[in-house]
């Protein structure tokens, strides 16, 4: 093989390189670097690769933050309702710690005027240590360390996959930016599909003492007000929001109700304490929550609901304060127990048996 060859080989290998990393960089369909190209849009599909650099490098003054069930809120109805520039802080699993790591990265780049944050009581008791690096995220898109961007660089998916899926919804197609991360075009929100997905526990758990996850979800407690109070100046609208009557059964068997309710409990006081915070609590709501067509499994509501608890939150409906959020915990505890014992019945004999719980 002749030098010169060799040569016209590397040099050639070493353009091809730079024009991989040239086109990542140029179009940088994770929002590493810049917000799009003029002409092209914010493409926001995948959570995991895309959230943290959005936050990063997007325009927004507030922030919706929540978990899966916060996915289907279009921006565009907190923007008008509240006259701000939204962008979503999604992670699946809603967890706290997860959750103002995000809102750290927003805070840090930006003054935000509003942060609607919704809470899932599965949040007061998860791990209050962030779970990002656990599960397998790309952690090399979550720092600010530009020299481990070469897996960013060189990714086949984001040159072949990514690159032409933010040009061709951009420039083809009718995409939303402000329905970023929406999942639920392709879903059937229905009674068929929420008890098909809802395997039921057949015994029924000895009921825990309210007090069971006092230690992790004071932890918790303590990372939100923590991140609240950090920020007097931001709005924080925290809201609940309402899972179906089947998570209710589903939890009243797992003997979690009792102490569920006084988690909630415990947060809405700390809650309420910040002088930043207005609290709205959905769950109670018979109407929605008893609806199986709502629903298209335990707790994943469908985009009518999204939109319902934010026209209430812009015209202050379902809002909770010092003189009613016991009363308000002390209406789900009847309806929640209303509901193990008379509200699901009609639907047992189309509701699936764990066969293998013992």
């Amino acid at each position: 093989m002749s030098q010169k060859f060799i040569k016209r080989f590397f040099f050639g290998s070493i353009s091809l390189l730079l024009l991989c990393i040239l086109a990542v960089v140029l179009f940088d369909p994770f929002f590493q670097y810049h917000k799009p190209l003029p002409g092209l849009k914010a493409v926001l599909t995948d959570k995991e690769y895309q959230c943290v650099g959005s936050l990063k490098t997007l325009e927004y003054d507030s922030v919706i933050a929540g978990s899966s069930v916060a996915e289907n809120y279009n921006n565009g109805w907190f923007d008008q309702g509240f006259h701000c520039k939204t962008i979503k802080a999604i992670r699946s699993y809603g967890a706290t710690a997860d959750l103002c790591y995000l809102l750290d990265i927003a805070f840090e780049r930006r003054e935000l005027k509003y942060v609607f944050y919704n809470l899932d009581p599965s949040a007061l008791v998860a791990d209050p240590e962030t779970t990002y690096e656990l599960t397998g995220c790309p952690m090399y898109l979550y720092d600010d360390n530009y020299i481990n961007d070469v897996e960013y660089w060189l990714n086949k998916g984001v040159l072949m996959e990514k690159i032409p899926y933010l040009v061709a919804h951009s420039l083809v197609g009718d995409y939303d930016e402000s329905d970023s991360y929406n999942w639920a075009q392709w879903k059937e929100f229905n009674s068929d599909m929420a008890l098909g997905l809802y395997i039921r526990k057949p015994s029924v758990s000895e009921m825990k003492p309210e007090n069971y996850y006092e230690d992790v979800r004071n932890e918790n407690i303590a990372l939100l007000t923590k991140c609240i109070n950090a920020h007097p100046d931001t709005h924080f609208y925290v809201f609940i929001p309402p899972y179906s009557m089947l998570w209710w059964d589903n939890i009243y068997r797992e003997g979690d109700t009792e102490a569920y309710l006084y988690n909630l409990e415990k947060a809405m006081e700390a809650l309420l304490a910040c002088s930043n915070v207005k609290l709205f609590y959905f769950q109670n709501d018979a109407d929605v929550i008893t609806n199986l067509e709502n629903y298209m499994d335990i707790l994943h509501f469908s985009p009518q609901i999204n939109h319902y608890i934010c026209d209430s939150m812009i015209d202050g409906k379902g809002q909770i304060n010092i003189d009613n959020y016991k009363e308000n915990i002390d209406d789900m505890r009847s309806l929640s127990y209303k509901i193990t014992e008379e509200l699901i019945k009609p639907y047992e004999d189309r509701i699936k048996v764990d066969i293998y719980d013992e």
